[in-house]
C-alpha cells in the first residue's frame, strides 16, 4: 500500500504539488467569497455570531496555511485588507488575528527537515554551525520558517530556512493557469474596481515577485542595499545579513527583538503615531531617495521598539524604479495636492494609465485620484483609521460609484499594479495603528522640497545630509 508520504502529488515534506489538488481549496473559497459576496457574507456572519465567524476565519487559515507557496501568498494578501466599516470592531480583529497567523505563525515543518535543509545548504548540521539553535521556529510563513540561534561569538541571530519542495511547488503554481486565475480573482475581489486589469499583467507581476522570493540570495542582496543605506539611521533599523551562513535556501541575519503586530496595537497612541511615521517615511522616503520599495507591507514584516524605532525584517519582495518613474510619481502627488487637473491628466497619459484619445477628462481624473491620496488632501492633521482607509479604497475602486467612467478607461501598467498592492497594504497598517500626523507636510519634504515637518523629519534630514552623494548613488543602482 502507498503511504501518505508517498502518494502522488504529496512529497515527503507534505507540500501538495498536484495542480488540481493545490488549486481546489482556494478556488472553492474564492468562488464563495468574491467582490460584494465577501462583504455580504462577512456582515451576515459578524452579526451576533462571533463564534461562527471565528471558526470560518480559522478554516480559511487552515486551508491556506497547509498549502504554502503561492496559495498561502494569496491568503497573506487577505490578512491586511482594510475591511474598515464592513465589520464590527470585534469581528474585524477576529478575522485579522486569524489571518495574521499566515504572516508569522503558519504550520511549520518538522525540526529534522529544517536541520536537513541547513546541512545541505551550509555543509554541516545546525549543532556544529551555531553555538545554540532552537529546533522549533518562532515564525513560519509561505516560503520558509525562522529559527532563533546564537553564533559562537555570542551574536543572537535569526535563521530563515526554506521549506524543502516549496520552490518546485510554487513554480508549478505559477505555471498553473487555473490557479493563477483564482489568485487574480482574489486580487480583484479585494479591489473590485480593477475590471480592466489584464490577467496576464497581474500574473506576470505576481510570478516575477514570488519567483524572486524563492532565492534567498536575492533577498540577502536587497537587504544589504537597505542596510548599507540606513546603517546608523536614527529610527529605521535593518538587520545585518550574516553572509557566511546564508545561501539560496538559508538566510541568517541579526536577530531583532521587539513587539510584534498585535502587541503593538495595544501600545499607547503616541508610540503608535511614532511607529506609523517611521513606516511611512521608510516606505516613501526609500522610494524617492533610493528608487527602491520594500514591497511586502504586511504587519508581520515589522518589529516595533519602545523607543519609537522600527525594524524592517523581510526584503524578499523589493521593487526597483528608475529616476524618471520617481519624477512622474512626484508630478502626480504635486498635481493632486495643488488641484492641477491638467498636469495630472498628462502624467497619467505619459505613464500609460490612460490612452490620450479615450482618457477621462482632467476634472474626472482629479476627483478620482484625490481618493487614494485622501490622507494628503484632507485637512491636516489626519487620523488614519480602518474606516478611513476602507472608505478611500471604496471611493477609488467601486465600479458603481462616481469613479465608474475612470475605471472603465483605466489601462493597467505593470509597475502601477504593483504600487496599488503596496499602497493598499501600507495604508491598512497605518490605519490599524490609528495614527495621526500631518501627512501632507511629511510628503512635502521629498515631493515639494519642504522643511522638516516633525522632529523625526529633522533627524532624518540630518542623516541623509551626512550621507555622501557617491554612496547614495551606489545604493540606488
Amino acid at each position: 500500500m502507498t503511504s501518505e508520504r508517498q502518494r502522488p502529488g504529496r512529497p515527503a515534506d507534505g507540500i501538495t504539488t498536484g495542480r488540481v489538488r493545490r488549486a481546489t481549496p482556494l478556488a472553492g473559497m474564492v468562488a464563495r467569497a468574491t467582490g460584494e459576496a465577501v462583504v455580504q457574507r462577512l456582515r451576515r456572519e459578524a452579526v451576533g455570531k462571533p463564534e461562527k465567524f471565528a471558526r470560518r476565519a480559522e478554516r480559511y487559515v487552515e486551508l491556506l496555511g497547509a498549502s504554502k507557496g503561492a496559495l498561502m501568498k494569496a491568503g497573506q494578501m487577505l490578512s491586511y485588507v482594510p475591511f474598515g466599516n464592513v465589520l464590527p470592531e470585534e469581528n474585524r480583529r477576529i478575522f485579522q488575528q486569524a489571518m495574521s497567523r499566515l504572516q508569522a505563525d503558519a504550520p511549520p515543518m518538522a525540526p529534522e527537515l529544517a536541520a536537513e535543509v541547513i546541512e545541505r545548504e551550509l555543509g554541516a548540521p545546525p549543532g556544529r554551525l551555531f553555538a545554540e539553535f532552537a529546533p522549533l521556529p518562532f515564525a513560519a510563513a509561505s516560503i520558509g520558517q525562522v529559527h532563533e540561534a546564537r553564533l559562537y561569538d555570542g551574536t543572537r541571530v535569526a535563521v530563515k530556512v526554506q521549506y524543502p519542495g516549496v520552490a518546485d511547488a510554487i513554480r508549478a503554481d505559477l505555471r498553473n493557469a487555473e490557479l493563477l486565475a483564482v489568485v487574480i480573482q482574489l486580487f480583484r475581489s479585494l479591489v473590485p474596481g480593477l475590471t480592466r486589469i489584464e490577467p496576464k499583467e497581474v500574473a506576470g507581476e505576481i510570478s516575477a515577485r514570488i519567483t524572486e522570493e524563492l532565492d534567498y540570495r536575492t533577498e540577502a542582496a536587497n537587504q544589504r542595499r537597505f542596510a548599507d543605506a540606513y546603517r546608523g539611521h536614527p529610527f529605521v533599523r535593518i538587520p545585518e545579513v550574516v553572509d557566511q551562513l546564508s545561501t539560496g535556501r538559508v538566510l541568517t541575519q541579526a536577530y531583532a527583538a521587539g513587539r510584534r503586530w498585535f502587541d503593538a496595537l495595544d501600545a499607547p497612541q503616541p508610540l503608535r503615531d511614532a511607529w506609523a511615521e517611521v513606516i511611512y517615511r521608510f516606505a516613501f522616503g526609500s522610494l524617492r531617495r533610493l528608487c527602491l520599495f520594500n514591497a511586502d507591507p504586511h504587519p508581520g514584516n515589522y518589529m516595533f521598539h519602545d523607543d519609537g524605532t522600527v525594524s524592517f525584517l523581510d526584503f524578499g519582495c523589493v521593487k526597483g524604479f528608475d529616476r524618471q518613474q520617481i519624477e512622474e510619481l512626484r508630478t502626480v502627488v504635486r498635481a493632486v495636492v495643488e488641484d492641477d487637473a491638467d498636469a495630472l491628466w498628462h502624467a497619467f497619459v505619459r505613464v500609460g494609465m490612460f490612452d490620450a484619445a479615450d482618457a477621462p477628462t482632467p476634472e474626472e481624473l482629479l476627483v478620482w485620484y484625490r481618493n487614494p491620496l485622501k490622507a494628503l488632501v484632507a485637512d491636516q492633521p489626519v487620523t488614519l483609521t480602518p474606516e478611513f482607509v476602507s472608505d478611500s479604497v471604496r471611493d477609488t475602486w467601486s465600479p458603481l460609484g462616481p469613479a465608474a467612467n475612470v475605471l472603465r478607461k483605466l489601462n493597467s501598467e505593470g509597475d502601477y499594479v504593483f504600487l496599488l498592492r503596496i499602497d493598499l497594504g501600507l495604508m491598512s497598517v497605518l490605519g490599524d495603528l490609528r495614527a495621526t500626523a500631518d501627512w501632507r507636510a511629511i510628503a512635502a519634504e521629498w515631493d515639494f522640497g519642504g522643511p522638516s515637518a516633525t522632529p523625526m523629519g529633522e533627524a532624518d534630514a540630518t542623516f541623509w545630509a551626512a550621507t555622501s552623494e557617491l554612496g547614495l548613488a551606489e545604493v540606488s543602482q
